[in-house]
C-alpha cells in the first residue's frame, strides 16, 4: 500500500491541484494524508474533501511529514509538495522502480512550471546532480519503503535541508531509484526572489550545510531574514 503524504501551510492557492490529480490513485487505494502546519487561510477546507486525511502538526516541514508518516498505513511512503503535481501512473512507476530494483527509496525526476528561461536548465542539473550524487531534494517527490524510512529514523527535524539529510541516512541502506518520470513543481520561488539569485543562494546555503553550518540559520538566510 501506497501512503502519499503533503506537508501544507497556506497552499489554499496550490494544493487542490495537487490533490486533485491524486483522485485515481486514491481510487485504487492510495492513502492521501496532507499535514497542516496552522494554515490561516483554507487549505483544510480544500484539503478535507480531497485527501483521505488532514491532521495538525507543528509548523516545520520535516515535523510535519514524520508527523504524517506516524498517521499513515502504507508499506511505501511517498513525501509530496503541495505545489507538485505527480505525473500520470505514478504509484505503478515507482512500485516497479523498486521492486525490479530491490532498493528501498527513490525519487522522480522534476520540471519547474513557469515563464523563466533558466528553469528548464534548473531542472536538468538538478535531475543530472542527484542521479551523480545519490541526494534527492524534495521537489522531486522522495518515496521510501517504511522499514528503510525507520531505519533511518525519519526526517531529521532540522529546519532546512532535510531533504539532503536524509538522503545521506537512506543511502547507507541503498542507492536511489531514480524514476525518468517527471513531476511539475512549482517555480513561484524561483520566479518570486529571482531565479539565478535563488540558484546562487542555494548553492550557497547547500555548500554550507555540507560544511556543518547550522540549520537554523541557514533557514533565516533562505527566508531573507539575515544577509
Amino acid at each position: 500500500m501506497l501512503s502519499i503524504i503533503i506537508p501544507a501551510l497556506d497552499e489554499e492557492a496550490s494544493i487542490g491541484e495537487c490533490l486533485a490529480r491524486l483522485q485515481a490513485a486514491r481510487a485504487a487505494g492510495t492513502e492521501i494524508i496532507v499535514v497542516d502546519g496552522g494554515s490561516t487561510d483554507a487549505t483544510r477546507e480544500v484539503a478535507s474533501t480531497l485527501a483521505t486525511r488532514v491532521i495538525e502538526s507543528p509548523r516545520g516541514r520535516a515535523v510535519q511529514m514524520n508527523a504524517g508518516a506516524r498517521a499513515s498505513r502504507g508499506d511505501v511512503l511517498l513525501f509530496l509538495h503541495a505545489d507538485t503535481v505527480l505525473p500520470e501512473g505514478a504509484a505503478s512507476a515507482l512500485s516497479h522502480g523498486l521492486e525490479v530494483r530491490q532498493q528501498a527509496w527513490g525519487r522522480f525526476d522534476v520540471r519547474i512550471t513557469g515563464e523563466h528561461l533558466l528553469l528548464p536548465v534548473v531542472a536538468f542539473f538538478m535531475n543530472a546532480r542527484s542521479r551523480l550524487t545519490g541526494i534527492a531534494t524534495g521537489d522531486q517527490a522522495i518515496f521510501v519503503r517504511r522499514t528503510a524510512f525507520e531505519q533511518a529514523g525519519g526526517f531529521p527535524e532540522i529546519a532546512l535541508m532535510e531533504d539532503v539529510a536524509i538522503s545521506k541516512a537512506l543511502k547507507r541502506v541503498s542507492r536511489p531509484v531514480c524514476l525518468r518520470e517527471r513531476v511539475a513543481t512549482s517555480g513561484r520561488r524561483w520566479e518570486k526572489r529571482g531565479t539565478l539569485r535563488t540558484i546562487l543562494l542555494m548553492w550557497r546555503l547547500r555548500l554550507a550545510f555540507a560544511l556543518g553550518a547550522d540549520p537554523a540559520s541557514l533557514a533565516r538566510r533562505y527566508d531573507g531574514r539575515a544577509a
